[in-house]
């Protein structure tokens, strides 16, 4: 999972054209979604094992599905595209003639700005509290006093359809304005969620609290999904140089799963310390993710691997 996370994005921003590069990107997190909330809402009646066990249906299917992929010279080939072969050749020769980039190399001045931007994407996704909401969305809810089940499913449908919609807007509204009101979202709805554990920690307003919850975390699912979900994946494929984005593509992945462990790890603990404060420091995380983007982020929408290059540098 992690090594398609990082390769299709790549894949795709190499051999897509300009306008397409984010609604294609973002289909594989569509896709993703998907198979998510399928098995969210599957969870809901079936048990653990039996669960566990059909995740063992697409496996098989994608370990087969790969041995019948046509190497794609050939297609273009057939399709008549020798154009698009030339310049798949051109790229695999410029990147042959490159020196093997090393780790160090990350750190040097003219690749420290957009290795700075990609791996900050990924620390600010995963820290905002995504993995939190996801993974105990359950919990969240029968604390709150909602129905597992029922929020669960909402959850899942709502996370398909705002990716989708995602994917139709990207390459016209833009990478940024979309970061940023995702951020803004996620600001609002842990705020919400956090107030709604607030008024139950000090038993105010109990009727309410339900409600609360569960408008927040639908509002957390859904304007993360609609942004800081799958634009990270996009932009981090865009911005790395072509000599290093092997290098820095792997260290953006691996932290990204780094701080996915870490804030799912800590999620626990950080709930029995306070319920609601959790919710404010996911809020005040969301907040720095804001800045970050207003400072740092370029707009990549429209434009070639050179441009955004001549741009961060």
């Amino acid at each position: 999972m992690g090594a398609l996370s990082f390769v299709v994005p790549v894949f795709i921003a190499e051999i897509a054209p300009k306008n397409l590069r984010g609604t294609l990107t973002t289909v594989t997190q569509l896709m993703v979604a998907t198979g998510v909330s399928a098995a969210f809402i599957m969870g809901t009646v079936l048990r653990w094992r039996v669960l566990a066990l059909t995740g063992l249906i697409p496996c098989l299917i994608l370990h087969v599905g790969l041995f019948l992929i046509p190497e794609s010279p050939r297609w273009l080939a057939k399709k008549g595209r020798e154009k698009e072969q030339i310049e798949i050749k051109d790229y695999i020769q410029t990147l042959e003639s490159l020196p093997k980039a090393k780790l160090l190399e990350l750190f040097q001045r003219r690749n420290l700005r957009s290795v700075v931007i990609g791996v900050g994407l990924m620390v600010l996704q995963q820290f905002g509290g995504i993995n939190a909401v996801c993974f105990y969305a359950s919990s969240i809810f029968e604390v709150a006093g909602f129905s597992p089940s029922v929020g669960t499913i909402l959850y899942a449908i709502l996370q398909v359809v705002v990716v989708f919609l995602s994917t139709i807007i990207i390459d016209k509204v833009g990478r940024k304005p979309l970061l940023l009101v995702s951020a803004s979202g996620l600001v609002i709805s842990c705020l919400i969620t956090g107030l709604s554990f607030y008024l139950k920690v000090h038993e105010l307003a109990l009727k309410s609290v339900p409600m609360l919850a569960v408008t927040g975390i639908l509002l957390y699912i859904g304007t993360f999904s609609a942004g800081l979900g799958p634009i990270p994946w996009v932009i981090m494929s865009e911005i790395f140089p072509l000599n290093i984005k092997g290098v820095a593509g792997s260290v953006a992945t691996l932290v990204n799963w780094f701080c996915a462990w870490a804030v799912s790890f800590t999620f626990n603990l950080l709930f029995s310390w306070s319920s609601y404060g959790t919710f404010i420091l996911y809020a005040a995380i969301n907040a720095v993710t804001i800045v970050f983007v207003v400072l740092l982020v370029p707009e990549t929408k429209g434009r070639t691997l050179e441009q955004i290059q001549a741009a961060i540098r």
